[in-house]
């Protein structure tokens, strides 16, 4: 009998990866959710029975599919590009944020004669260069677009072998410049900071004036929406003792759970009464630890997710940052398309706005 690892996932990130890879794949396999979430058969087997029952998914002999109406049904497939050229694509994952971001280059890049040659890396990749290399070997490859990692010791590395490899590039939710004239990269990100603004307006329109931000530690993004969120506290008057940031560590980490129940402890003894939290999965942990202790959301905390990946179909539905992933992915493309055709062509750096989804987990502050 196969035993639970003890660092297993809580049951809302359980959720989120097996709404992820059905959006991504339209199939999970049981087997599969097993290793991916240490976990056992009969743990995913419940996951996977609650979730038939409310119409997020249908079981299927050692798996399941996504519903006909759902996410798998959405994207049409078009013709073949009659020509070879491809757009070579490197991101940091293939869960959770990037697969609708690809979605959204191919559905651009077959719009345009190209075909995607995709590649998935990961966050722990030093150093994507040996990867890339291999890529542009091919002379299908007119171009890249890629997410590289920001945080290790040869980011620049990459971004400089990037201006001098003779491959027209785009990076996505990425900003970097090339040494020693820090000259701008062609670019299309999400103005996250934006999002965080967003966020709080809304809760401050609720009359919430104890806030909290909580983010993810490793996620790039978290930085972005960070500067928005000081903006915002700076634009709506919030003294240092009504606010606060957390950081989590990765959801599958060890000190996850620890890390949310401290996080929580400090919403409540502070008075805090509502939290943006980056991303869904990690809202939702909140908001299941918070109902097992008896807080009430969003009557006692109301809470926004940041992403809105999976955030609509959880329970209660909740209030998200929804970036728009397809369409950063769409101008991907059309950037890098219009730099084959035109080499001299000024630099352009795209930058898109998110949307704020009001839904269920956000309400007006208590009156006591």
């Amino acid at each position: 009998m196969t035993e639970q690892s003890p660092h297993a996932p809580l049951a809302p990130t359980r959720r989120a990866h097996v709404l992820a890879a059905l959006s991504r794949d339209g199939i999970v396999r049981v087997s599969q959710l097993i290793d991916e979430l240490g976990v056992t058969p009969v743990t995913v087997r419940r996951d996977l029975a609650q979730m038939e029952a409310e119409g997020l998914l249908v079981r299927v002999h050692g798996g399941a599919v996504a519903p006909q109406n759902g996410h798998a049904a959405e994207h049409a497939v078009d013709a073949e590009p009659a020509t070879d050229d491809s757009i070579a694509v490197l991101v940091p994952s293939l869960n959770y944020y990037w697969p609708h971001v690809v979605r959204g280059m191919e559905h651009e890049a077959r719009r345009r004669g190209y075909r995607l040659l995709l590649r998935g890396a990961s966050y722990e990749l030093q150093d994507e260069r040996p990867v890339l290399e291999r890529l542009v070997q091919d002379p299908a490859v007119k171009g890249l677009i890629l997410a590289p990692n920001t945080d290790t010791p040869h980011a620049q590395d990459v971004v400089q072998w990037l201006a001098d490899c003779g491959v027209p590039s785009v990076l996505t939710e990425r900003d970097a410049v090339v040494l020693p004239g820090r000259t701008p990269v062609e670019s299309v990100t999400t103005d996250h900071a934006l999002g965080a603004l967003l966020a709080a307006r809304h809760l401050a329109e609720l009359g919430h004036r104890r806030v909290g931000l909580v983010l993810s530690r490793d996620s790039p993004t978290s930085r972005k929406i960070g500067a928005g969120w000081a903006a915002a506290c700076e634009e709506l008057g919030l003294t240092p003792t009504q606010h606060f940031e957390d950081f989590l560590p990765h959801r599958t980490s060890a000190e996850f759970s620890d890390a949310v129940n401290a996080s929580l402890d400090r919403t409540l003894a502070g008075g805090t009464t509502a939290l943006l939290v980056h991303a869904d999965a990690e809202a939702m942990a909140f908001v299941d630890l918070a109902l097992a202790r008896g807080i009430s959301v969003p009557r006692d905390l109301s809470i926004v997710a940041y992403d809105d990946e999976v955030a609509e179909l959880f329970t209660p539905a909740l209030t998200a940052v929804g970036p728009p992933r397809a369409a950063v992915g769409a101008a991907a493309v059309d950037l890098l398309v219009r730099r084959i055709a035109e080499p001299d062509r000024a630099v352009h750096r795209v930058t898109l706005s998110p949307t704020l989804n009001v839904r269920a987990s956000t309400a007006p502050v208590r009156e006591d």
